[in-house]
């Protein structure tokens, strides 16, 4: 299993957000690079990317930052304003090794089937719950879309990976959805990546059992709760949790 740690932008800078809340939002640091720089030096080989200005404004909005991110020995996955084909081109054109879809694949599921065809494993899809229902707009919208039923859709439409997220986990350090993952894992050839609020070894030992493709881990390694070098042994297979 992958451990992904998070970066979310925010003009420029390594940020967190309270469910998904622009009002409740840290600062963790003012430079990107050396936050990812960080991550290399302690082993990590993957990033999760998130430009949220152009989340909530609909057009990627960091991407001098995103480009110098991404020639980093890490492989990244970009999200974040990625509603066009075109924004897909911009952002592989970055350096980014997968992109990820979100608002774009609720309010055009015809081209996400046809970005899916096209792109394959470098497509990937968002989806973010609230209530059970999927958000979209950087969180500020919630559709009628039941989350579980809209990723066996996506995989219907040539989706092989999505990254799920409990908005009402994410940033409260006080444990993940595990009962949604068990579902999810069990949508035949889908790779799932378990985000939002994972503050506990034992939760990403509980992933892994799940075969779940990969977790990012956000608040709980910038807040210290979490070792980055710990839960990679863990998703490994090479330690148990404490």
């Amino acid at each position: 299993m992958l451990i992904f740690p998070a970066i979310d932008l925010k003009r420029g800078k390594v940020v967190r957000l309270a469910q998904g809340d622009y009002a409740r939002m840290t600062t963790y640091a003012d430079d990107p690079l050396e936050v990812a720089g960080g991550f290399v030096r302690l082993g990590a080989t993957c990033l999760h990317l998130v430009d949220l200005d152009g989340a909530k404004d609909g057009n990627p909005r960091n991407r001098k930052i995103i480009e110098e991110l991404c020639k980093l020995p890490l492989f990244t996955q970009v999200g974040g304003g990625i509603r066009t084909e075109a924004d897909v081109e911009d952002v592989l054109a970055l350096g980014a090794d997968r992109v990820i879809l979100g608002t774009a694949a609720v309010t055009d599921f015809p081209m996400v089937k046809k970005l899916a065809r096209k792109y394959k494993k470098k497509l990937v899809v968002g989806v973010d719950v609230k209530d059970g229902r999927v958000a979209t707009h950087g969180w500020q919208a919630v559709s009628e879309l039941d989350g579980v039923e809209f990723c066996k859709k996506l995989r219907g439409a040539g989706i092989s990976t999505v990254v799920y997220t409990d908005i009402s986990r994410d940033g409260q350090l006080a444990g993940t959805n595990l009962g949604i993952y068990e579902k999810l894992a069990k949508i035949r050839g889908l790779q799932v990546i378990a985000s939002g609020g994972v503050s506990y070894e034992q939760e990403v030992k509980k992933l892994l059992d799940m075969k779940l493709h990969g977790v990012i881990l956000g608040k709980a390694l910038y807040a210290g709760k979490l070792s980055l070098v710990r839960c990679m042994a863990i998703a490994k297979g090479e330690m148990g949790p404490c």
